[in-house]
């Protein structure tokens, strides 16, 4: 049975997502939006795709990941979070991510599984046989500024790349994502 058309919806906004948890958006670093060719190896890999990044990153660094929750906001039934992606195997920061959830397009044990801030967002989902379609939106060249630095342990002056994408659940724009990867 052919999964049904999303339901047009909001496009991640990187200034508002980036918004929800820094008021000076240069601390999280300086963005630049770049089309799909300009993105080197492995970050093409990780990134350049309609997949969601926990399966995606765990292929690529060959462990199941584990997500860290830094932040978190909740207004109603929108649920925001600040968070990282580890390896498994060592603990390494594979991915730092802003996420916004739109709680009204799940169900609630979807709900609240998320709200445990135990599991990866993509392993739950698929856990729970969601239907759902990623949507890459953008991809971003991004110059780290002091704690994204400190989160995925680059130097000042070394680049890393990210993107915004749209996660439809049942066909609603249920989930905002700014994620960004390092490839060690």
């Amino acid at each position: 049975m052919p999964s049904p058309s999303p339901t047009p919806g909001p496009i991640p906004d990187l200034n508002e997502l980036v918004a929800l948890f820094y008021h000076e958006p240069q601390e999280l670093g300086v963005f630049e939006q770049v089309d799909e060719q300009e993105v080197p190896e492995p970050f093409h890999q990780l990134l350049a795709h309609h997949a969601h990044m926990t399966v995606t990153v765990e292929a690529f660094h060959k462990t199941p990941v584990d997500v860290q929750v830094l932040s978190t906001r909740r207004e109603g039934m929108m649920y925001a979070r600040k968070i990282l992606l580890t390896r498994q195997t060592d603990g390494a920061v594979v991915q730092f991510g802003l996420v916004q959830l739109n709680f009204n397009y799940l169900a609630p044990e979807v709900r609240d599984e998320i709200a445990l801030e135990q599991t990866p967002l993509g392993r739950v989902l698929i856990r729970r046989n969601v239907l759902r379609e990623v949507q890459l939106v953008g991809l971003f060249r991004i110059e780290p500024g002091p704690d994204l630095q400190r989160h995925l342990g680059t130097r000042e002056g070394e680049v890393v790349y990210g993107r915004t994408a749209l996660i439809y659940c049942d066909g609603q724009p249920a989930v905002e994502l700014l994620e960004i990867v390092t490839p060690s």
